[in-house]
This record gives C-alpha cells, structure tokens and sequence, in this order.
C-alpha cells in the first residue's frame, strides 16, 4: 500500500465520526478548566461580600476531598455500567455546583457548591477517560490527551483577567452561572460519541476480573477515609500557628491515616513501583507532586524575594499551561520513539527544570532564568502525563479501564495534597520570616521527587509482551 493510501485511510480526531466526541470533550475540558482559575480569581472577593474571610481555605479544600471519593466511585460505576452514566452525573453535578455557589446566599453554600464541584471533576474526569478508550482507536489517543492539556491554554491565560473583568462589570456569581449555560453545547455535541460508546460489545467478564471489582469495592470506604484525611489535613495546615498542638496532632493522624488509605486504594505494589500498571501509578504520584509542590509555592516566592507585584508572580500560571501543553502537544505527535522513553524524557525535563528554578530561592540570579527552569519543568509535565494516560489506556481493557484511570488520578490527588500539607507546616513555623532555604528546599524536593520518578520510568510497560 503506498504512503499516499496510509495516509488517506489513518483516523484522524477532527474529521468524520470522531468530529463530535473530540469537540464535546474539548468543550467540557475547556470549561472546567475556566472554573478551576475562575474559583482562585472570585473567591477572595466571595469571602469579602460574605464577611468569611475564616472560611477561604475550607473553600479551598473541599473539592479536594470530594474529588477523592468521587473518582474511586467513578472508576467503578464506569467499569461496571460503561461511561455513560457516570458521565451523565458528573455534568448534572457540575451544573448544580455552579447553580448553588452563582445564587449562594452565605459561605455555608458556597461550600457546599465546592464540594458538589469536586465530586464532578472526579466524575467527569474519570467517565472522559474511558469513553476515550472506548470511542477512539488506540492510535489517536497520545493526539487527544494532547488536546486534553492544550485545553488548559486560554483558562491560563485568559481566564484570571475575564474572572476578573466580569466580577468587576457583573458581579461574581455570573463566573458561575455562565457555565451552566455553556455546558449545554458540549453536551450535545457528545451526544453520537456516547451513542457509539453504548453500541460496543463489552467483553465476557472474567473470573479475575469479578475479583478486581470486588477488592476495589471493598476499598471504597478507604477511599471515604482518604477524602476526610486530607481534608482534614488541610484544614488543620490553616490553624498550626493559632493551635499548634491541635493542629499537629490532626495533620499527624490524618497522615497516618491517609497512608493506610493508599495502601488499601492503590493496586499492589504501587509503594515499590512493581512493574507494569503499578509502576505508571507510582510514577504518576511522583511527578504529579514534584510538579505541583514545586509550583505551589512560585507566585508567593517571586513577590517575596523577588519583588514581583501579584499580578506579575501570576505569571507562573500562564508558563505552566503554555508550557505543559507544548509538552503534551510533542508527545502526541509521531516520533517513532517508545511511550516509555517519552514519559522518562518528560521526567527527566522536569526534573532538570524544577532544579533550575530553585535557584530563584537559593541565589539572588535575574529571575528569568528560574522561570526558563519552570517553562522546562512544564513541557516536561506534558510529555510525561500524557505519556503515563495513553499508557494506562494501554494496559486497559472495557472491564478495568475506569477503575485504572481513578488511581492514577487518586494516587496524584493524595501525592500532591500530602506534599502540600507537608511544605505548608513548613512554611507555617517560618512564617514571620520566610528564609530563602524555606522554599529553597520546597522546590528541591521536588526535583527529588521527580528524579525518582525518572528511575521509576522504565518499570511502567508490560510484564509480558
């Protein structure tokens, strides 16, 4: 067959029947991800207006603890009924959620809308996932979850200056019922991929495969116990300095806690990045904190010791969704190079670049070189989490895919929370004064992180060909 009829009759995503599945999920990808930057833009003005101001960090962390659950929930419902139901309930609880914190009378509600919040980002990050493995073939997906990152682009950007543009003009609670209005389109435009999603058989499910769905059922309420542990965790990190015995106490036990819990959500040998699916696990833990922990920390470091007004160490924001869809737009592309090679790539970029940018803490050098450090531990962020979704999908099939998307997706939710909890009573105990080697060592146990992540890398393919 000559090159010319290769390359007529290769799937391409925006054309023909792929067309509507690629456009609704570009759709729901792009508006959760306006929310996510609209929430840290309006909230602090939410707070002023309702007289809450001791409720920002609540807000704050109850999507993370809702989130948890709700893709433990997710992985199962979509493996044992398909996408389309978890899908389903993922979008009505996001409309709610914006519905309830757009009319919120007081805090309490918003909370509450905060919490609805998380429990359909999990829904829906779980349910897209697998209607991705099942709608696409397995050729197009490096390219979609390519798309999936570039989506992050213009909220990044643009989305903290419309938040503020509309909360000065309108008013805060049209951030949120905006979006209710525009999850309609993409809803619809799901609407023949959802449909081709019912239409594929699903595999005669297996003795082995009854065993996975039951030991994962059995660790649902572990992962209910994970939810209120870093929840906890969190809320405990705003009160060390006004009750430090207290609140040490809480974030002790509730790491205690939290590491039992992942003990019992985690498949087996994830801790020793066993070969295979628990290695791409382990190694999504890793980066996941090494990129966020590090990340974290960057706008209050720029306007600490580096004299960056807010808006300028706002920057940070922008470089990291350019930068990580740069990365996950190269992994997606056709370079002949194992998925593994590129997900070490992508570590050992990150790695490299979160060292660089450490030395905005360590030295008083021009801060452009640690931010070109950061854009570098971006692109490496793209490359290596797109590589490990393709890779889970890889090692997936109709039975597990769900189940397997969620504990990547926990393993990093409890990686980064722990890692934030763990730098933030750092910073507590230094707080009148913040020393250069306070976020000297935040950002440099990050790039240890990652740099185990990239001794890691080779273990996550399969163990038998």
């Amino acid at each position: 067959m000559s090159s010319t009829t290769e390359s007529a009759t290769r799937p391409r995503l925006f054309t023909g029947q792929h067309l509507p599945l690629v456009l609704g999920v570009i759709g729901l990808v792009t508006l959760g991800a306006f929310e996510n930057r609209a929430v840290g833009t309006a909230l602090p003005t939410m707070v002023r207006e309702f007289h809450a101001l001791g409720s920002f960090g609540l807000a704050n962390a109850a999507p993370s603890a809702s989130y948890l659950i709700s893709l433990a929930l997710g992985g199962l419902w979509s493996d044992r009924r398909g996408p389309i139901p978890t899908l389903r309930a993922g979008a009505v609880s996001f409309a709610l959620a914006q519905l309830l914190v757009g009319t919120a009378t007081a805090m309490p509600m918003v909370i509450a809308g905060r919490l609805l919040s998380g429990l359909a980002e999990g829904l829906l990050d779980v349910s897209l996932m697998v209607l991705v493995a099942r709608a696409l073939p397995a050729v197009l997906r490096p390219r979609m979850f390519s798309l999936f990152a570039a989506m992050w682009i213009l909220p990044s950007v643009l989305g903290p200056v419309l938040t503020g543009v509309v909360t000065e003009q309108f008013g805060w609670r049209w951030v949120f019922l905006a979006a209710v209005v525009l999850l309609v389109p993409s809803w619809l435009l799901l609407g023949p991929a959802m449909r081709q999603s019912v239409d594929v058989p699903t595999p005669e499910r297996t003795a082995e495969d009854a065993a996975e769905l039951e030991a994962w059922r059995a660790a649902l309420p572990w992962a209910l116990a994970a939810s209120v542990a870093l929840f906890s965790m969190t809320l405990a990190g705003d009160h060390l300095r006004a009750h430090p015995i207290i609140s040490g106490t809480a974030i002790v036990v509730a790491l205690a806690v939290l590491g039992r819990a992942a003990v019992r959500v985690m498949p087996a040998g994830t801790f020793i990045a066993r070969r295979g699916f628990p290695a791409i696990v382990a190694v999504r833990g890793l980066g996941a904190a090494a990129f966020s922990g590090a990340g974290a920390y960057l706008p209050l470091l720029l306007t600490l010791q580096h004299d960056f007004s807010p808006s300028r160490a706002g920057v940070t924001l922008s470089i990291t969704g350019v930068c990580w869809a740069f990365g996950s737009w190269l992994q997606g592309r056709e370079h002949g190079i194992a998925r593994v090679t590129v997900l070490r790539t992508g570590l050992a970029f990150m790695t490299v670049g979160i060292a660089v940018t450490s030395l905005l803490a360590w030295t008083d050098a021009t801060s452009w070189i640690g931010l070109i450090g950061w854009g570098f531990a971006g692109i490496g962020m793209g490359l290596s989490s797109s590589s490990l979704s393709v890779l889970t999908l890889d090692l997936s099939d109709h039975h597990n895919a769900g189940r397997n998307s969620s504990a990547g997706q926990m393993a990093a939710t409890m990686s980064v929370t722990t890692a934030l909890a763990i730098s933030g009573t750092l910073l507590a105990f230094n707080a009148d004064d913040p020393r250069p080697w306070v976020f000297g060592t935040i950002i440099a146990a990050g790039a240890a992180l990652s740099l185990l992540g990239v001794l890691a890398a080779p273990r996550a393919r399969r163990t038998t060909p």
